[in-house]
């Protein structure tokens, strides 16, 4: 039986991604001349499953865009928990005026198939190549393919963050397997 829940009332629109933030916040590094950089996201969606799309909104403002966008490519890292700290000082400072690989201690290592850093203690890194640029002078949106996936073996269901706005997280909860109730094709 579905409890009802409490009348919904009006609610500011532009604070509606506190309801909608499609995934977790993710660590993305890029590489461009000899310089890296990382930057705290939450604005990405899947697109596609093959080949494996991801977009992703990228500020102008922000030091990474045009690194990003002159390289092409990137890696989105899925930090846990425990990062929380250093997610938030990231995305409090710019690259523009501190080496955050150093100042923030995040060890790293050489990806396969992109110049961008993997970020070690990030449970998954997924190195990816913009796809699709359509989009990015009209609305800052990038399209990337991921090209290759490192995911960490356990645990299997990571507790990750998810970002509520005004300064608030949400952490990702208890599994639930519903795999019975789909279609073969479905899933």
């Amino acid at each position: 039986m579905n409890t009802p829940l409490p009348p919904k009332q009006d609610f500011p629109v532009a604070l509606a991604r506190r309801y909608l933030e499609p995934g977790p916040i993710v660590l993305v590094s890029s590489a461009w001349q000899g310089k890296t950089n990382v930057m705290t996201m939450g604005w990405h969606t899947i697109m596609e499953f093959m080949p494996s799309l991801v977009g992703c909104m990228i500020s102008s403002a922000n030091h990474s865009f045009e690194m990003i966008r002159q390289s092409g490519e990137c890696v989105f890292n899925v930090p846990t928990v425990d990062l929380t700290d250093t997610v938030v000082k990231i995305g409090n400072t710019s690259g523009a005026d501190i080496d955050k690989f150093k100042t923030f201690d995040l060890a790293t290592r050489q990806a396969e198939r992109v110049k961008a850093p993997l970020i070690d203690a990030c449970c998954a890194s997924f190195e990816c190549r913009l796809y699709d640029d359509a989009l990015v002078e009209t609305y800052n949106f990038f399209i990337f393919e991921v090209v290759k996936a490192h995911v960490a073996p356990t645990p299997e269901h990571p507790e990750t963050l998810h970002y509520k706005g005004d300064g608030v997280f949400m952490t990702a909860g208890g599994i639930l397997n519903k795999k019975a109730l789909f279609r073969p094709g479905m899933l």
